[in-house]
């Protein structure tokens, strides 16, 4: 097969390892810098362009499409789901999964426990918001990312003072939510990684200090975890939900059970290093199964 990996380019520790493995299996990776790409919007010949030459023979994209480039990133997406190309995510699930109000709509919906979330975009209704919620309060940017735009207030005073500086600072109208705080999950988390409908790698991530987010890009530590078959079927469920075939769905553990905080569209390969599994091999595996070129009656529209 050919396959495109749309990414910020060949640095990419991520990237790197996909085209490694594709080469291992016998398939010809080209590494695309999607932000250098150019769309004809034509009706009977949606192309793409990259570095003056028309992108053609491609039987696969693998999308690695970052945060801060999500609505250009996923029209080359789209334009390549018009040509009827397989894509290991579309570019609707990608939107969905970086919109945090809009997946915990979609995973509300399809049953996925999560911690209790409000949105409100009137600081007057605070009272009657924590009143619901309860202290310590979550807030958080619907649009953040990596552990950025997100909060932990105490009191109320510090819930409002926060609720204001995000609301003044905010230009992009990005919602804000507030959200339950789980206090037996403080600092840590799982990374649950799901290719198809598995769930080929787990981490848990626990903060170095007292910081509240688990993140490994503010400081966190890996270690290996065994994953409960509930939390298992958790992950896979909440991918499935996003229409997502390849996901990193972050889980905490609470005294009601195992709560979704975030499905992730493009995660990172950093699990490989601490957990020894190649994932990088289950997703072009995962691939060579389930690729097929679409025929042209089956082709998307935008």
């Amino acid at each position: 097969m050919k396959i495109a990996i749309l990414s910020n380019g060949n640095a990419n520790y991520s990237t790197k390892r996909l085209v490694e493995e594709a080469e291992k299996h016998g398939h010809q990776a080209k590494v695309i810098k999607y932000k250098n790409c150019y769309l004809s919007l034509d009706q009977k010949r949606p192309d793409i362009f990259y570095k003056g030459h028309k992108l053609e023979g491609y039987d696969v994209i693998l999308p690695r499409i970052s945060n801060n480039m999500t609505r250009y990133g996923c029209a080359i997406v789209r334009q390549f789901e018009m040509q009827g190309i397989w894509t290991s995510s579309s570019s609707i699930a990608i939107v969905r999964a970086r919109d945090k109000l809009r997946s915990a709509q979609i995973l509300t919906k399809a049953g996925v426990d999560m911690p209790k979330t409000l949105v409100s975009r009137n600081t007057a209704d605070l009272d009657d918001l924590l009143e619901q919620i309860g202290l310590p309060v979550i807030i958080k940017l619907a649009s953040g990312t990596h552990g950025n735009g997100v909060v932990l207030a105490d009191t109320k005073k510090a819930a409002k003072s926060a609720l204001q500086a995000l609301y003044l600072y905010n230009e992009d109208g990005t919602n804000i939510l507030l959200q339950e705080y789980i206090k037996e999950s403080a600092g840590t988390d799982i990374r649950a990684f799901v290719v198809g409908s598995r769930v080929v790698a787990s981490m848990k991530r626990q903060s170095l200090d007292d910081d509240f987010r688990s993140n490994l890009h503010k400081g966190g530590e890996g270690t290996i975890i065994k994953l409960t078959p509930e939390e298992k079927k958790m992950a896979v469920r909440a991918a499935r939900a996003m229409g997502l075939h390849i996901a990193g769905v972050d889980l905490m553990r609470s005294t009601r059970g195992p709560l979704v905080l975030e499905v992730n569209a493009s995660p990172g390969f950093g699990i490989e290093k601490i957990t020894k599994r190649n994932v990088a091999a289950k997703i072009i595996e995962y691939i060579e199964h389930n690729a097929t070129r679409r025929s042209s009656k089956d082709r998307i529209g935008v």
